[in-house]
């Protein structure tokens, strides 16, 4: 319906030049009040030019390259012969002869999905020599010699990065799609593209915010985090909800889920059809999340040990006054899985065994090989983000980690929406997963710091005694109860061969299981869609290529698989029970205030 309004709108302002320059003043006005804005924002941070440390990197690698001529000029040598290639097959092809591509894009390369990539002389030839041009200086960069890792891991990302820019999908004069809605819409597509990056440059007050779906198409509690559930119980830290029981039997032991509080828990309950909490609910689980709250500068001084003490620990003792239960299965994903770590070294230390089995999601504890997150985690970087937290009133805001996120997958969360939002001109598609994407949180700088500094600068984590958390020297080694492990194989933000080092480390069983996909859609995979696959094994052997080796490939959701595992910690059946019947009252419902607050809204 918007698609054919905007078509209609095009047809009138392409046939009325009055309103099409009415249109371009009014742009051209709003223009200047932000360039305006945005100059004086970059007037007050001149000092810091550089804060990702990323001149240095590139200064060594141009020291490095200069000092192999030989190999420089060899591969100078092969970027000519591999044009001269294309050249010749293109020359072939407008001849009239059938050849095969010389370059052709990944299967998961979406930028070149129109038919004219391939059917057009001039845009094949864009494009393959886009992907030759791009593949050599990737490979070139990755070749010199004499680069630490760091240094080599951080290079070969921002080329990557300068490379992805660099796309003829990203510029209109070599986008075919682009020039095609160009001229059918009379440049319509262009102006209301320029309207939408006003619009986002306004919401980001001055920094370009890119809306990656319609935010207006949902709303929390109504058609997303809609299973029904009640807070029960709260610290300055959480929320904790227990969730309607739908069956009359359920498992005696409860079970807790613990999300990072780098978003919101909902990823986990974002509709019916893709929601894992619902799907547990009719498993036959009482189950009780933690929603964390959206900390504020009165917030700063929170620390790590904090989010535990007020997080899963007051919430085992929350669960007990509810249900009357001692024992509960517990779920940590991703920075809640490193947490829960932490938590069950800290109880093992402690003599608490309220924990009865964990599960872990996409979780980090050996951090020796962080990903491509490690890029971001040097002495310079950490120093300047530190400066930054404190300028902003002692906490890291929301944008600044969805940055650092959509930078990971630059071409589907930063590219794709610069050509559909600005060169198209089109409105963001309402998908659920980007609204919770795009439902960012701050991060408190005491806490922060720690968890940069201590995991994964430092790695201290892994390290007997290395951490200490509420004056207790904690060890993973002494976590002795049964344990589900869950990573996913193309995961860029807890690789799945370093959370798998965590199998080495516990001393109870360990059933570790792989997915397909990433972290977040290789995770929420309801067996109901039958997408993706997972991998199992019977044995745990140092080296996760030798585990995969053995490991067998199952088709669907690894769900059930979970599922089948949980029962035999189950503790047997009870009685449903439902949110306010124990000692807890109801506080409010689902999905609570802490997670209704959208920075976005709070900054409006």
């Amino acid at each position: 319906m918007a698609d054919q309004q905007n078509a209609e709108n095009a047809g009138k302002q392409a046939s009325d030049p009055e309103a099409l320059a009415a249109s371009m003043a009014k742009i051209a006005e709003r223009s200047q009040t932000l360039v305006k804005g945005f100059l004086s924002n970059q007037s007050g941070s001149m000092g810091m030019a550089d804060p990702m440390n990323v001149g240095s990197a590139f200064i060594e690698l141009t020291q490095r390259m200069m000092a192999n001529p030989a190999q420089l000029m060899q591969a100078q040598f092969q970027l000519w012969q591999d044009y001269m290639s294309l050249w010749q097959t293109t020359t072939q092809k407008m001849m009239g002869a059938e050849v095969d591509p010389t370059y052709a894009p990944e299967r998961d390369d979406r930028r070149f999905r129109d038919s004219e990539w391939d059917e057009s002389i001039v845009f094949d030839y864009i494009k393959q020599s886009y992907l030759l041009s791009s593949r050599w200086l990737t490979n070139t960069v990755r070749e010199v010699d004499g680069l630490d890792d760091k240094t080599a891991k951080k290079v070969d990302f921002y080329t990557r990065q300068f490379v992805d820019a660099l796309a003829p999908t990203n510029f209109l004069m070599t986008n075919p799609e682009v020039i095609r809605a160009t001229v059918e819409s009379g440049g319509e597509n262009l102006v209301k593209g320029l309207e939408n990056l006003l619009d986002d440059m306004e919401r980001g007050d001055g920094q370009l915010r890119i809306r990656q779906t319609d935010e207006t198409a949902f709303t929390l509690g109504e058609n997303i985090a809609v299973t029904p559930g009640k807070v029960v119980f709260e610290t300055d830290l959480m929320q904790l909800i227990q969730f309607e029981p739908t069956t009359k039997k359920v498992d005696k032991r409860p079970l807790l889920i613990v999300p990072p509080w780098i978003n919101k828990y909902y990823i986990l309950d974002l509709q019916p059809k893709n929601s894992f909490i619902s799907w547990c609910v009719h498993q036959g689980l009482t189950v009780f999340v933690v929603s964390w709250v959206n900390p504020d500068s009165k917030l700063a001084k929170k620390s790590f040990e904090d989010y535990m003490l007020e997080g899963p620990l007051a919430a085992l003792d929350a669960i007990e006054a509810a249900t009357g239960e001692k024992e509960t299965n517990v779920i940590g994903y991703c920075l809640g899985g490193t947490l829960i770590a932490s938590t069950l070294a800290y109880m093992a230390e402690k003599k608490d065994k309220r924990f009865t089995s964990a599960t872990f999601f996409t979780a980090l504890t050996d951090f020796t090989e962080p990903g491509e997150l490690g890029v971001f985690i040097d002495e310079e970087q950490l120093d300047a983000l530190e400066d930054r937290m404190e300028d902003e009133g002692g906490v890291l805001e929301g944008s600044s980690m969805a940055t650092t996120f959509n930078m990971l997958r630059a071409n589907d969360l930063i590219w794709s929406f610069v050509v559909h939002n600005y060169l198209l001109g089109k409105e963001p598609f309402p998908f659920d997963l980007l609204y919770w994407n795009s439902d960012s949180t701050r991060m408190p700088a005491e806490m922060h710091s720690f968890y940069l500094r201590k995991m994964y600068q430092e790695n201290k984590l892994i390290e007997p005694g290395g951490i200490e958390l509420d004056g207790v020297p904690i060890d993973l080694s002494k976590i002795d109860l049964p344990v589900f492990m869950l990573s996913t194989k193309e995961d860029h933000i807890a690789p799945w061969k370093s959370t798998y080092a965590a199998t080495q480390i516990y001393k109870g069983p360990v059933q570790f299981c792989l997915a397909g996909s990433g972290h977040i859609a290789g995770v929420v995979n309801p067996p109901t869609v039958e997408k993706y696959g997972y991998w199992t094994a019977t044995k745990n052997p140092a080296d996760p290529d030798k585990w995969f080796e053995g490991a067998k490939e199952h088709p669907g959701s690894w769900w059930p698989e979970w599922r089948k595992w949980l029962a035999k910690n189950a503790g047997g059946q009870v009685d449903a029970r439902k949110p306010g019947d124990g000692k807890l009252k109801v506080i409010e419902a689902a999905p609570g205030s802490y997670a209704s607050l959208r920075l976005d809204a709070e900054e409006k």
